[in-house]
């Protein structure tokens, strides 16, 4: 069991904030926009990032506007004509802090490129600087790096030249962010090291566009960077430790009680109290700086043998004795799945959103049927959408309900 404890701590070591602020980039109740590259716009799409704050924030969570852009630079944000501006997207949501994404298109300039870059995020910054979007105080910037260039073979031939590049991107943002006294986070490095590892799913399609896997991997860091605080670690998961043979126990993350040990198998109750870990979006085997970010039961002493694991008579997962001494991740409990659904929740208000936001048929606005009745009734309909996804943005403020239950670990019948 000792393993691990130091297998959790090297993957907190590993994925360690890369900024160190008195407050913390994202403080409870932020309204928080989030601008910037493709990787910027499908974190909307997977909302496992807007997820992890919105659990971190609970008692009194943040509310997020992604207005990023699929292609996205700092000098080449072209929008259709009558667009609202960004500043009157802003204003709209009261923004207190801008989660800003860039570096990876501009960084196909080459090093030649650095000096132009280094001089655009200082102009982006002073763009900002001063504006009091929330109508209140001034706004906060957060600077996030490129992710790193993974190594798919035939797809990236020019793979190591590319990390060159973003590497020195990277240390260019950072450079300004020092400068400027704001937040940065380093996902190059992060990426890069989960990139290297041999074992688990791949994180992108083509290299540098993450896929489902891809966003939940980061999301974890990027979620502590963003809420990295020195007065308070961040959040870890569950870990549920019983001995079956002393029937004692330890948790982080819950409490247990009652554990019996009989004929029948292991029982105990589990008080939840706090929000669970997102389970990963694959079935395959993750690398291992990732599979001590999962909820895990580990269970000593146990008969040799086949045991299944249940929680309020639902079937869980099936281990050897032998696997649950050493633990096992538990994705899909009763609160787990809520968790899934408050994320589906997510992804819906994001969504609504999008639509208001981001009109996807432009010949209803500026083109030839902008007089047909349906370019007439588009306007309420974008209304309508808002409203859609402010009234959904209410309903994330109420959290999963944490519960008392009942998990039981009984062997399997041959």
């Amino acid at each position: 069991m000792k393993n691990i404890y130091r297998s959790i701590l090297l993957v907190v070591g590993c994925f360690a904030a890369t900024i160190a602020v008195a407050e913390p980039p994202i403080r409870p109740g932020d309204h928080v926009a989030i601008i910037g590259n493709t990787f910027a716009d499908q974190l909307r799409i997977h909302g496992y990032l807007e997820t992890l704050l919105l659990q971190h924030t609970a008692d009194d969570p943040v509310s997020i506007r992604n207005l990023g852009w699929g292609g996205d630079m700092l000098t080449g944000r072209d929008r259709p004509t009558g667009f609202p501006s960004e500043e009157i997207t802003l204003r709209s949501h009261k923004t207190d802090v801008i989660v800003a994404c860039f570096g990876m298109g501009e960084s196909f300039a080459g090093e030649k490129g650095v000096p132009d870059f280094r001089s655009q995020l200082t102009a982006l910054l002073e763009s900002h600087a001063g504006k009091t979007y929330n109508g209140e105080s001034p706004v906060r910037l957060i600077l996030v790096s490129p992710i790193a260039c993974e190594d798919l073979g035939e797809l990236t031939p020019r793979r190591d030249q590319r990390n060159q590049d973003l590497a020195a991107y990277t240390e260019a943002m950072q450079e300004v962010a020092t400068a400027a006294g704001v937040p940065f986070v380093d996902l190059f490095e992060t990426s890069r090291y989960l990139m290297d590892e041999p074992s688990g799913p791949n994180l992108t399609n083509n290299g540098i566009h993450l896929n489902r896997f891809g966003y939940w991997a980061i999301s974890y860091t990027l979620c502590d960077q963003l809420t990295a605080d020195e007065d308070e670690p961040a959040e870890q998961p569950w870990l549920l430790r019983i001995d079956a043979a002393r029937q004692t126990s330890e948790a982080r993350g819950v409490e247990i009680s009652d554990v019996v040990a009989d004929s029948s198998g292991l029982r105990f109750e589990v008080t939840e109290t706090s929000a669970p870990k997102l389970g990963p979006p694959t079935d395959s085997p993750l690398p291992p700086q990732l599979e001590f970010v999962r909820d895990t039961l580990a269970i000593e002493n146990l008969a040799p043998g086949d045991y299944q694991l249940t929680v309020d008579g639902k079937l869980i997962t099936t281990a050897t004795a032998e696997a649950w001494s050493r633990g096992v991740a538990i994705d899909s409990s009763p609160i787990h799945r809520a968790a899934e659904a408050y994320r589906a929740r997510v992804n819906d208000k994001n969504l609504q959103f999008t639509y208001g936001w981001k009109t996807l048929n432009q010949v209803h606005i500026v083109g030839e049927r902008r007089s047909s009745p349906s370019g007439q009734k588009l306007p309420a309909e974008q209304i309508e959408f808002n409203r859609i996804a402010n009234e959904l943005d209410e309903s994330l403020r109420k959290p999963i309900e944490l519960k008392r239950r009942h998990w039981r670990v009984s062997p399997v019948e041959p």
